[in-house]
């Protein structure tokens, strides 16, 4: 009968018959707590800005913060909502989800096969349930669920968040999220959070009003202020999220979004530090990931102090595939144009770029990668960024010819490097992944022009007519359209493609996760304009090879140690050809001399 819940200093505790409120309000002299049906009463003025109350207040108990203006807020770590951002915070009871898989330790992370999803193109929590045992079947080992943190409105990427505390209501109850992860580990499935600490949401953040401290003025984002992470309660607030994310959810790990919009930097190890040395129990496999346009390849390296970061999703080598598939080289994939040569850096190091300068930033980019295991890089062909960034939420296999995507398809699946799927992508779905929020009046017209603006220097959306067309976020149909057609996975092409995805990631159970602790690069060779060989050593000492050719013409191979294993399509009868839109695999056993 085990019960998970996390003490969090900012805001609702129950301990036996008494509930403590709690939050960080420097600009007030007296806040009054409100619960539903009764009035406002004083809150006990503590040091440091805090105010807090106790009383007896069941689990189910509506409540809200009143600031002596009479505006009333909600709580800041509020746990649930009733009635959106803007409504009454809810009392849980951690206690009340009873845990079946308490055995669970996590899985190692070179085992992780990432599978991104939107909770709401699911249906919800319950919805993501009924789809977990197709993913084990595909040989996924690893959900990653968009941001759920509370945002305003019904629909929302998740990015405009503005109670990190509160799954959103639109996607179950805080029980259904602990049922799913629950039977996620039953089915041997790791569950990652991606969470946001860069920045709040444009609509129902308080925390400007009652706690100006909480932000740094003179630093600011593409989301307004900065937030100020020098602050030891800001600080606490969200290493609190992670640990309750972590140790009362029992998520396997997080994935922090645009870290590299966070200041000081100096506290993402710190954050790392603090996270791992509190995860409970210490014996778990938690797994912390970064997203960070800066290549930060120092937060990469293991610390015996835990400050430190498992893997970055990396762009790069994204980038170098799509400029492959569909030549495009507007916006940042500018940075992009020698994608072979790039690609050949991003298959040997990781990263392509390691502190030369971005022709689209117009500043350096990067750290050297030498000596990062082929782990510390999450590699994908889609996601919600590189799909929903687009004006019309395209998928590659709408862009491309369909024998290439194949191929980089296997290419992204065999290497040693941690792979990431799209929801859709397992059985090629052509259902578009667009913007979408759920706005209204003036910041609705703000949030469409704006969508719309940033298309008008590319050159499809030059013209203002065009740019019309692009759909308006805050229309139900642009979420609606947005939901992957599980129906298309039942067609013969998409049992073909699930099919062909299935036949990879079985071999990579079988040939690469055994052997990936300790692999590392052997070298890589360009066969021509899109075409490569990479080597990898891997950590038993076998040798495994890769072979693509995303060019226009077949190139010749040399000659390449062990058997042949795999090929999307037939090489030439002797295997000197690679042929156009193919990805070959080559494996040699160790013998007694490479055997480390």
């Amino acid at each position: 009968m085990a019960r998970y819940k996390w003490p969090t200093r900012h805001g609702v505790m129950r301990k036996d018959d008494i509930t403590r409120f709690r939050i960080w309000a420097p600009d007030i002299t007296l806040m009054s707590l409100q619960i539903q049906g009764h009035d406002p009463v004083p809150m006990q003025a503590l040091d440091g800005g805090w105010h807090e109350y106790e009383q007896s207040a069941s689990a189910g108990t509506r409540y809200k913060f009143i600031l002596p203006d009479g505006l009333a807020v909600p709580d800041p770590a509020s746990r649930c909502q009733d009635g959106d951002v803007h409504g009454w915070s809810i009392v849980t009871d951690p206690a009340t989800y009873v845990w079946k898989h308490t055995e669970w330790k996590g899985r190692p992370w070179h085992e992780a096969i990432l599978y991104e999803l939107h909770p709401g193109a699911f249906g919800g929590f319950k919805g993501i349930v009924d789809y977990l045992p197709s993913l084990k079947t595909i040989g996924i080992t690893a959900l990653e669920l968009m941001p759920l943190a509370d945002f305003p409105g019904a629909r929302n990427w998740g990015y405009d968040g503005v109670l990190p505390y509160a799954p959103d209501t639109a996607y179950g109850s805080p029980d259904d999220l602990k049922a799913l992860i629950d039977t996620a580990h039953g089915l041997g499935l790791m569950v990652y959070l991606d969470v946001v600490y860069n920045h709040f949401g444009p609509d129902g953040a308080y925390a400007h009003v009652y706690a100006k401290d909480f932000f740094d003025e003179s630093k600011h984002t593409p989301w307004g202020a900065a937030i100020d992470f020098t602050r030891s309660e800001v600080q606490d607030y969200f290493v609190d999220n992670a640990l309750y994310w972590l140790n009362e959810f029992r998520f396997d790990g997080l994935r922090f979004d645009a870290t590299h919009a966070i200041e000081p930097q100096s506290f993402l190890p710190d954050m790392a530090r603090l996270i791992r040395e509190q995860i409970t129990p210490s014996d778990r496999h938690v797994h912390l990931m970064l997203e960070h346009e800066g290549n930060v390849s120092p937060l990469l390296r293991p610390a015996k102090n835990g400050a430190y970061y498992d893997a970055q999703w990396t762009d790069d080598f994204h980038h170098c595939l799509h400029v492959l598939l569909t030549g495009e080289t507007e916006g940042y994939y500018e940075d992009f144009e020698d994608a072979t040569n790039l690609l050949a850096r991003c298959l040997s190091d990781g990263f392509a770029y390691q502190g030369e300068v971005s022709r689209h930033s117009g500043q350096h980019r990067g750290h050297p990668a030498d000596g990062l295991p082929t782990t510390a890089f999450i590699i994908c062909l889609q996601n919600h960024d590189q799909i929903g960034n687009r004006a019309m939420g395209e998928r590659l296999i709408t862009l491309t010819d369909h024998d290439a995507l194949r191929a980089a398809t296997a290419l992204q699946i065999l290497m040693p490097q941690i792979p990431l799927l799209y929801m859709g992508e397992e059985w090629e779905s052509h259902t578009p992944f667009l913007f979408f929020t759920d706005h209204h009046d003036e910041l609705a017209d703000a949030v469409r022009e704006g969508r719309r603006a940033e298309f008008k220097h590319f050159s499809a959306f030059q013209d203002p007519e065009k740019r019309e067309h692009i759909p308006d976020p805050n229309a139900e149909t642009t979420f609606t359209r947005s939901i992957p057609d599980f129906s298309a996975a039942q067609t013969q092409q998409g049992r073909d493609a699930l099919a062909f995805r299935q036949i990879l990631l079985s071999l990579r159970h079988t040939l690469l996760l055994p052997r990936l602790a300790g692999t590392r690069s052997a070298g890589v060779d360009i066969l021509g304009q899109g075409a490569l060989l990479a080597r990898w050593k891997l950590g038993d000492g076998a040798l495994m090879s890769i072979g693509i050719n995303l060019g226009t013409e077949p190139v010749p191979l040399p000659p390449i140690a062990g058997k042949a294993i795999f090929s999307t399509r037939d090489p030439s009868s002797n295997h000197t050809l690679l042929p156009v839109a193919t990805t070959a695999l080559w494996f040699k056993e160790a013998s007694a001399e490479d055997v480390p």
